[in-house]
């Protein structure tokens, strides 16, 4: 599990600050759990359930305010697997772009692919279009190993 440093929560109280937010236990708590559950794409609803347990005051509308505004921080990203819920996930600094994701259409699980693999597709395209790329976003959808074997 990624540990997070007192620098990021400095950095993320500043960050707030700038935006005129303080950092609540809630906040926090929002935050711990996204951290806790990193590489599972929770949903608001799921992130919900886990904060509850801990914070059994919370509110599902201060979950999602709280999502929305760590998402316009660049905290998390949205991430949209076609089937109806939004999912989330923590951004990491270490990389340039969002990471790519396979997704297995019978049992619905997620796999993050490490590798930025899109580098000089990028390049060609922001030398052949005159289109500077600021991030991208790649799902492949087909059968997990475990699926394909049943």
């Amino acid at each position: 599990m990624p540990q997070i440093t007192s620098n990021d929560i400095n950095r993320l109280k500043e960050d707030l600050k700038k935006k005129g937010y303080k950092l609540t236990p809630q906040r926090r708590a929002i935050v711990d759990t996204i951290i806790s559950n990193e590489g599972k794409h929770l949903t608001a609803e799921e992130i919900y359930d886990e904060v509850k347990t801990d914070c059994p005051e919370i509110g599902l509308a201060t979950v999602y305010r709280t999502i929305l505004l760590l998402e316009e921080m660049g905290v998390i990203y949205r991430l949209d697997l076609n089937d109806g819920c939004a999912r989330y996930e923590l951004a990491h600094d270490h990389e340039n772009h969002r990471h790519h994701h396979l997704v297995c259409n019978s049992c619905g699980r997620v796999f993050e692919v490490e590798d930025d693999l899109l580098e000089e597709l990028e390049q060609e395209i922001e030398g052949k279009y005159r289109f500077k790329i600021l991030d991208h976003s790649v799902k492949f959808y087909g059968l997990c190993n475990e699926c394909r074997e049943k």
